[in-house]
């Protein structure tokens, strides 16, 4: 979802800097920060280097760093905690907070949370309570720091990524969970990164410019069903 988000935004004409943990993806086409979220300090020189690079304040910030471990609580590990919590909610954090100061006014904040962190995918306790975290959040910090920034999320479903792939795993039939989920899609199909891509444009743009502090749902109206399975109907 990352790499289609900054494809995006490099079409519509943005000036990009991307990060993370590892080194340059190979033949990326924006700017690249090697930045593990979860360190504060290294967050805030990295929001240092990027107003510098960039000459100017940083208009929009998308946090889409996300970790993911399929684990019940009783089976979590701190270890498990630090990673998932680290990343997901603390990144976060520490983004926001590094960022916002640096930000001009009319800056937009877009956050990827998670339908997870509406409702509760199984085994997966740490992901699901980080999502929540980073609802609240949203919330937060489009109260405390409007007008002068729009802060909002995107809560994608289940997105064609290696994170999809994983959870299907946990399933006893893949396969068939893989086609109990699609019947359970209304436009009968995964999401594409271009679907994420796509919001956050939207979300980062003055037509958003009355949208803040809002959790945008993006699952082929998954959610929107009752638990009964539509395509045995």
């Amino acid at each position: 979802m990352g790499r289609a988000i900054v494809e995006r935004f490099l079409a519509e004409g943005a000036q990009v800097t991307a990060c993370g943990r590892g080194p340059r993806p190979e033949a990326f086409p924006a700017e690249w920060v090697s930045l593990d979220v979860s360190d504060p300090e290294a967050v805030a020189r990295a929001a240092e280097q990027a107003v510098a690079e960039a000459g100017q304040a940083v208009d929009i910030l998308v946090n889409n760093a996300g970790v993911q471990v399929e684990k019940t609580v009783v089976d979590s590990t701190d270890a498990d905690w630090d990673a998932v919590m680290g990343v997901n909610a603390r990144g976060v954090f520490n983004c926001c907070r590094a960022f916002i100061p640096r930000m001009p006014k009319g800056g937009s904040i877009i956050n990827i949370g998670s339908i997870s962190g509406h409702v509760a995918d199984p085994s997966m306790a740490l992901y699901n309570a980080s999502k929540a975290f980073v609802h609240g959040l949203t919330r937060s910090i489009a109260v405390d720091h409007g007008p002068d920034i729009r802060c909002n999320a995107i809560c994608p479903g289940w997105i064609e990524t290696g994170m999809l792939e994983a959870g299907f795993d946990l399933a006893r039939d893949p396969q068939a969970a893989r086609r109990d989920a699609l019947a359970r899609h209304a436009v009968r199909r995964f999401g594409q990164p271009a679907d994420v891509a796509a919001m956050a444009v939207w979300l980062a743009s003055d037509e958003a410019g009355f949208a803040t502090g809002q959790l945008y749902t993006l699952d082929g109206g998954m959610t929107a069903a009752s638990p009964l399975n539509p395509g045995l109907f």
